[in-house]
């Protein structure tokens, strides 16, 4: 990951290549490259940082060339460097790829491709593609792509460069988006419109599974071998819209790409026969894991809420006590942790200065320290004893969505990586929970298209209001944790998250005709309860929005409103159940004119204490 452009036609290709890849930084990297054949022998440029590192050393080198391809990459695999960034090539130099995605088999290709006789030169997972497309090309680029396809499994955007082939791009996509642009005797390829929108507003998008064939006389495009006939849009948004795909705002256009983010988190940790999830950047031994006495999850704000699922989803399944810390107050209670204490450390960014210092200070007392965050080569990443990355990819809008809904996935698969070395869950529940968790990406999609007229709806509520609450019990109280901070941090709605019992101790006071109450109602063992609270909070006036399971009959006749959700296992409802809580806060800042990606007084990243 993160942006692709690629270019073939009349004019020269790097000005045009550079130029889109400027056009992509907002989607944030942190390396780029270019690939370009210029006199029928391919020429890489490649450099670790910012776009002017990678300027700087194509100055002087005068490329004439007509066909090229680009990459700005956000690192999943391999520290940035320049030798990980992209494009990758294959053994003879020939052959270039560009790639976002991630190739769940890499380590098996790569293995089998070194037995080969293949020499590697990067950590990533890409620079498998180029040595296929290299083992099996013969005369057809085209043909070999198709094989190198049949090998992979994972999600990608590729476009592929030969120097043998100096006047055809191929490319391929599954799961991660790649369009093509068609102007006047030259087209592009590019990861988002806003790379190509200053050279044509023509666009074909390509769909799953299709694979393009672009030279300067034209577009074939491919599925299972058979041509397609694509249509091609009229794209009218402007370059700031374009940056935004469409979408009014990045937090919206965030939300909106929660499904693939899923799916990315997931790709290549859940085995194919979902015995069990793979975490290779794991190390942990079953000794190790069993001499685990105590577990401490340390983070701040939205990562905070993510380990408060995690505490309620550790506790069920490994019978281990877990403890949840604020990372600005972790150092300063003399926590009791030692070396039989695994410490967890959420954090998107992987520089959140009060969740660095806690990281430190677990280790100085001798902890084990496993980190989940968002970013490959962050200081957490590089200082925690173990990482399990989050797909979520860059994340613009300073509220945070997409990585909140991977950091929970991040909790789940190490959850249940530590119960498979500690037995402690049946085969079939293991399967059951796995499969679910699989299904979630497309549930989340479903969310998405049929509640947002819904969800608009009700925010208008919060025009006229300056207060609200949240309630739950149990997993659906520490979402409510999460959906009241996305209301006021966006919204400046003052709203509090109270756990379902706690009301008629204080705070059924504060209950006043019509004032607006999101209550969740997804976990079976409580639902009784929680009805009788909803019942409480009803009968004081207030006006109550409903958050609970399709085929639910109950929770209706005591609300106001009712947002469904499609069906999972309770343990995994935080997923689900976050998606329209956003989606409300989204609508109540839109509603109320406030500044929804930039809110007041708040920064993206917190790197002082």
């Amino acid at each position: 990951m993160c942006g692709i452009v690629g270019y073939i036609g009349n004019r020269r290709a790097v000005p045009i290549l550079l130029d889109g890849l400027k056009k992509l930084e907002y989607r944030g990297y942190d390396s780029a490259g270019v690939a370009v054949i210029e006199k029928e022998k391919l020429y890489l440029n490649r450099s670790v940082g910012k776009l002017h590192m990678l300027e700087g050393r194509i100055n002087g080198n005068d490329h004439q060339a007509r066909i090229g391809i680009g990459h700005t990459r956000w690192a999943t695999h391999g520290r940035p460097s320049d030798s990980n960034s992209h494009p990758h090539t294959d053994c003879t130099g020939k052959i270039a790829v560009v790639h976002n995605g991630i190739i769940e088999n890499f380590l098996e290709l790569k293995e089998w491709l070194e037995a080969e006789g293949h020499v590697f030169q990067s950590e990533t997972d890409t620079e498998v593609l180029p040595h296929l497309v290299e083992h099996y090309l013969k005369d057809d680029l085209l043909s070999a792509v198709e094989k190198m396809v049949a090998r992979v499994r994972g999600s990608y955007a590729t476009v592929v460069l030969s120097e043998d082939h100096p006047d055809t791009l191929v490319a391929v996509r599954k799961d991660n988006p790649l369009i093509i642009g068609v102007g006047e005797g030259e087209y592009f390829f590019a990861s988002d419109i806003p790379a190509i929108i200053n050279y044509t507003k023509k666009v074909m998008v390509l769909a799953d599974g299709e694979i393009a064939v672009m030279t300067t006389q034209g577009i074939r495009v491919y599925k299972d071998g058979i041509p397609v006939d694509k249509k091609i849009d009229i794209i009218d948004w402007d370059t700031k819209a374009a940056e935004k795909g469409g979408y009014p705002h990045f937090m919206i256009k965030e939300i909106n790409e929660q499904p693939r983010a899923l799916r990315d988190t997931l790709t290549g940790r859940i085995a194919p026969d979902y015995s069990g999830v793979e975490l290779k950047e794991v190390n942990l031994t079953d000794d190790e894991i069993k001499r685990i006495q105590k577990i401490a999850i340390v983070a701040c704000g939205t990562a905070y809420h993510a380990g408060i699922v995690g505490k309620y989803v550790m506790e069920k399944i490994l019978r281990i006590p877990v403890e949840v810390d604020i990372a600005s107050e972790f150092r300063y209670r003399d926590p009791l942790i030692d070396e039989n204490t695994l410490t967890v450390i959420i954090s998107q960014s992987g520089e959140t200065a009060d969740t660095l210092a806690a990281l430190r200070e677990a280790k100085n007392r001798g902890a084990r320290v496993v980190a989940i965050t968002n970013v490959v080569g962050s200081s957490i990443a590089r200082e925690a004893d173990d990482v399990v990355y989050t797909w979520a990819g860059p994340e613009i809008a300073v509220a945070s969505t997409k990585a909140y809904i991977t950091q929970l996935i991040g909790v789940y698969i190490l959850t249940m990586y530590l119960a498979k070395s500690l037995d402690m869950i049946p085969k079939e529940d293991m399967e059951n929970i796995l499969r679910h968790l699989y299904r979630l990406p497309n549930q989340a999609q479903e969310i998405l298209d049929n509640l947002s007229g819904q969800l608009n709806e009700i925010a208008e509520v919060f025009k006229k209001w300056e207060d609200a609450f949240f309630v739950g019990r149990g997993l659906d109280y520490a979402v409510a944790l999460e959906g009241s901070l996305k209301l006021k941090e966006i919204s400046y709605v003052h709203a509090e998250a109270y756990a379902a019992g706690e009301l008629k101790h204080g705070t059924l006071a504060l209950i006043v005709d019509n004032i607006p109450v999101i209550a969740l109602s997804t976990q079976p063992d409580v639902f009784e309860k929680t009805l009788s609270n909803i019942r409480e909070i009803k009968a004081r006036g207030a006006y109550v929005i409903g958050v609970t399971f399709e085929g639910d009959t109950e929770l209706k006749k005591s609300v106001d409103q009712v947002i469904y959700l499609p069906q999972t296992l309770p343990l995994l409802a935080p997923v689900l159940t976050v998606v329209p809580l956003q989606m409300l806060s989204y609508y109540a800042s839109v509603h109320r004119g406030c500044d929804v990606d930039q809110p007041r007084n708040l920064a993206k990243s917190v790197t002082v204490e």
